[in-house]
């Protein structure tokens, strides 16, 4: 089986092959880790692969470097300021000031973004990437671009006030990720994408009846057009995000990104089968500063716990402070477990 045939099988849970891989890395691991990185994937290769459009079209918003040290803007027009090479900054002075949104019309809505050649796309796909599962590389990010764009706080009160300039911004925000993903899903990707981190160590970051009212008819339309042009919905939410797991996999939601290790293997076991596990292995504790055996415990508790002739993917992130070594571990001990 190819890689695409890998994820599709272990999307649907008949796989009786290896696991299939991917692994994410900031630039800070690239840097500091070059040698270990390119090993890692010379013999673990990506089964998992993005496609990006060459855009025809240039918004001249963004500006800057996100992983230098310095300023960065980015497509909406939000300023972050970053301190350490290698990683994400932070929007240190929100884009909008008025409570009432009523400076709405600072923020640009990258509609240019939309000026990618499906045809094109398509071309590559066939080129490069016709074995490998392909996923957009443009994505529906609703609750971390509000926080960019207004300050995480001030967002808060915001959902809990709900302006009517915040209400219309939000549906014209809302209205572009759907028009962004419907183009996307002309293409010969595999799959779409949207990711919001939703979670704090030990709770969801907001009541989950506002998300419900807020944001479940959101993501419910981003699945609704994946699924509607034949293709597959993946989601990225970091922290304690237990609470919504139940009510995405209702939606439909093929895979989930998350920190299962922060939420406890044991609460997501009734899920199995369910829903496709992205990964990951535990990147705040175990990945930086856990043993081998650690390690290989780790794998095999969500392989006992959580694989199902399938819906996992060996993926893990390889970040700030990670020991290269476990990184490595985990697709070894991966391979022995399923290869």
């Amino acid at each position: 089986m190819n890689s695409k045939e890998l994820v599709k099988a272990s999307l649907s849970g008949t796989n009786t092959r290896r696991i299939p891989r991917q692994m994410w890395y900031l630039p800070w691991a690239e840097e500091n880790y070059p040698a270990e990185i390119e090993s890692i994937r010379k013999n673990y290769p990506d089964d998992i692969v993005y496609v990006g459009g060459v855009l025809k079209e240039n918004g001249f918003v963004e500006s800057g470097d996100p992983f230098a040290v310095g300023s960065y803007t980015d497509p909406w027009g939000c300023v972050f300021e970053n301190c350490q090479r290698g990683i994400i900054g932070e929007v240190k002075q929100p884009l909008m000031q008025d409570e009432e949104w009523s400076d709405a019309g600072n923020v640009h809505i990258p509609e240019e973004w939309l000026s990618f050649d499906v045809g094109q796309v398509n071309t590559d796909i066939k080129a490069y990437l016709s074995d490998k599962y392909v996923i957009a590389g443009r994505l529906a990010r609703p609750f971390e671009q509000l926080q960019f764009i207004r300050g995480t706080e001030n967002l808060f009160i915001d959902l809990m006030m709900q302006p009517v300039k915040f209400m219309e911004f939000k549906e014209r925000m809302h209205d572009f990720h759907c028009r962004l993903l419907k183009k996307w899903a002309q293409t010969d990707v595999d799959a779409l994408m949207m990711m919001d981190d939703w979670g704090s160590q030990r709770s969801l970051l907001i009541n989950p009846a506002l998300w419900d009212e807020l944001f479940a008819p959101m993501y419910r339309d981003y699945i609704d057009i994946a699924h509607s042009a034949g293709k597959k919905m993946f989601m990225h939410s970091d922290g304690y995000t237990l609470d919504i797991i139940p009510k995405l996999i209702d939606m439909g939601l093929d895979a989930i990104n998350s920190q299962i290790f922060c939420m406890g293997i044991d609460k997501l076991k009734q899920y199995r089968g369910e829903i496709t596990f992205w990964g990951e292995i535990d990147r705040q504790h175990l990945i930086p500063n856990g043993t081998e055996k650690e390690i290989v415990d780790a794998v095999t508790s969500v392989y006992e716990n959580l694989y199902d002739n399938g819906h996992c993917i060996a993926q893990c992130e390889f970040g700030a402070a990670a020991n290269p070594r476990n990184v490595e571990l985990i697709y070894e001990t991966w391979d022995k477990l399923t290869g």
